[in-house]
């Protein structure tokens, strides 16, 4: 059904759908509106029978979904930032037990300093956690991959990350098709878990492995992974099938099949990147876009067949591992072993900088002339950067870095004593 409707209303509706049988959330920005909508589906009886449990952190948010899921009850949760980080722990307990927990993290940046705005930084930094991470471009496809990652979560025993780019998509309004509940329940099956906690029959999970077998129970958690690359395809046809849309899968390409230059990103940038695409495209330019759905498990393969005849790659991301640069284009550069080609790493929209039309043209023809650096900040205001770097040179004690730029650009919050 068509309706216009926030993005977060909309991944809550979804979720709803799902039947979930306990939601534990605590709330923080940008997701605390898809657990609000949860909260009062839930209060009005409209989704039941199903328990949602208000904890006092992440933590016990997180804590709670794997004690609802071991005990057999489908459970869903939603966090992002500093809320990811706070369940850290408990996120490697819950991939590590095999548990189908499926949970929505609206991307956010991490402090410090504290930014509430989009990038992914939170979500690369579980990147090796052992949770399947997909990325949604549009709200659109965020609401098909949260009915799709209830069924790829439950059918493999393991939990899955919908990755969704906070306010630029969780609180963007616009028309969107939210399925009926008979659609979803015909292609959703019944929760069947692989293990449960049952008192007639009492187990123990989670129990001490010592080195004679932890080298083999890692193993078969990233068999599991390998056995997604499969699946995650088959999932998406499937859906396509029952909903008449494509949505999910490992990858998409766009406008890749002579393409030169080929842009890799995720998230809902991918937007702006394919409409800057299409305008050197009409100019004469042979550029194409891929677009990595699936971050986890990563598709080697399906990275290496796009990508391999091309003569450069430019991996756009929206995160930085500090000290060595691109995360996105490291697992990109090993899809490409051995393949000859220029690579371009370039960080941009950290902490919600507009990554505009205007600046990915410049960057784009400066990647076709191979007039890049191996790694490129886009945007990034070398005035402030350098007058900083002389102000700790020439004094030691030189003071709080953040608080020093937004002196220097005028921000009034830097100066309250």
């Amino acid at each position: 059904m068509l309706r216009q409707i926030e993005g977060s209303r909309a991944i809550a509706d979804a979720v709803a759908l799902c039947r979930p049988e306990v939601i534990c959330a605590y709330p923080i920005s940008p997701q605390t509106h898809i657990v609000e909508a949860l909260g009062e589906t839930v209060k009005s009886g409209a989704l039941s029978p199903c328990e949602f449990i208000n904890v006092e952190s992440e933590f016990a948010a997180m804590s709670v979904a794997i004690g609802a899921s071991a005990a057999g009850a489908r459970a869903y949760t939603a966090t992002a930032s500093q809320g990811l980080l706070y369940m850290v722990e408990a996120m490697f307990n819950a991939s590590g037990l095999g548990l189908p927990i499926v949970m929505t993290v609206a991307n956010r940046a991490i402090g410090a300093p504290i930014n509430i705005w989009n990038d992914h930084s939170d979500a690369m930094s579980q990147r090796d956690c052992g949770w399947i991470q997909l990325f949604a471009e549009t709200n659109q496809e965020a609401i098909d991959l949260h009915i799709q990652a209830f069924r790829l979560g439950e059918e493999l025993s393991l939990p899955v990350m919908v990755c969704v780019d906070g306010f630029i998509l969780t609180h963007a309004y616009e028309r969107l098709d939210v399925p009926a509940p008979e659609q979803v329940d015909a292609w959703l099956p019944a929760y069947e878990p692989r293990q449960v906690l049952d008192p007639k029959e009492p187990v123990s999970i989670g129990a001490m492995v010592g080195p004679e077998a932890f080298a083999e129970v890692r193993y078969l958690a990233h068999a599991k992974q390998m056995q997604a690359l499969e699946m995650i395809p088959r999932q998406a046809a499937g859906f396509h099938s029952a909903f008449g849309r494509d949505s999910g899968g490992l990858v998409r390409a766009y406008r890749t099949e002579d393409a030169e230059t080929i842009v890799v990103a995720l998230g809902s940038v991918l937007g702006t990147i394919k409409d800057t695409v299409d305008e050197m495209r009409d100019a004469g330019h042979r550029i194409g876009v891929l677009g990595i759905i699936s971050f986890r498990p990563f598709p080697l393969a399906e990275v290496r067949r796009i990508l391999q005849d091309a003569k450069r790659v430019v991996v756009i991301e929206k995160s930085l591992a500090v000290g060595i640069g691109g995360i996105v284009s490291a697992n990109v550069r090993m899809a490409l072993s051995g393949v000859q080609l220029h690579g371009y790493t370039v960080i941009a929209g950290l902490g919600g900088r507009p990554i505009t039309r205007r600046s990915l043209h410049k960057l784009f023809r400066d990647a076709e002339r191979d007039d890049l650096e191996p790694l490129t900040f886009l945007d990034l205001d070398w005035g402030i950067i350098n007058r900083e770097l002389a102000r700790m040179k020439q004094k030691r004690r030189s003071g709080p870095i953040a608080e020093n730029i937004l002196r220097d650009v005028g921000v009034i919050a830097a100066r309250v004593a």
